[in-house]
């Protein structure tokens, strides 16, 4: 996602952090990357309508594992910028995204999707999931073959310079 990458930039460039800033919004970011791994262990693109893990709870963990993320980033950075364009990404991108995915997800498994969609809440998950608990395991095979390790870089990143960002600024 370039959008996401040049957010991230602008978020560097505007931000004001402060320590407990950085703290609080490293733990919403760590939360948010724990449920995009847990998620990409379980997923297979386009090959199976995936309904373990936590698709068990949200049609879409990797997204809000994303909003978490976001306002990790907006806490961290401390700018009413930030969170504006955070905003915009979530509120404009993130619909159009999630109703093409729907629409994808119709089309290549119809009558799984249908029930499933039934089942389980759109973005925001139940913590009470109607399908049964299957006997699927979270697969590190399937989180490297999604790549999600780049998302992990990213965040590391992200930090490390938001970090030295606030050491610079105290005078270090």
């Amino acid at each position: 996602m370039r959008i996401s990458l040049l957010g991230v930039i602008l978020a560097v460039v505007i931000a004001d952090p402060k320590l407990w800033s950085l703290l609080v919004g490293l733990g919403l970011t760590i939360a948010g990357l724990l449920l995009r791994t847990w998620a990409c262990g379980h997923l297979e693109k386009e090959k199976e309508l995936i309904t373990t893990g936590p698709y068990r709870f949200t049609r879409n963990p990797l997204y809000l594992g994303n909003l978490m993320i976001g306002i990790g980033v907006v806490v961290g950075a401390r700018s009413l910028w930030v969170l504006a364009l955070t905003l915009v990404l979530f509120l404009i991108f993130y619909p159009v995204v999630i109703s093409a995915e729907k629409q994808k997800m119709k089309q290549l498994f119809p009558e799984e999707y249908t029930t499933y969609k039934e089942e389980v809440p759109l973005f925001f998950p139940t913590f009470s999931p109607s399908l049964r608990s299957q006997n699927i395991r979270f697969q590190w095979s399937k989180y490297k073959k999604n790549k999600e390790y780049r998302a992990l870089i990213g965040a590391a990143v992200f930090w490390i310079v938001m970090t030295t960002k606030l050491f610079l600024n105290w005078g270090f």
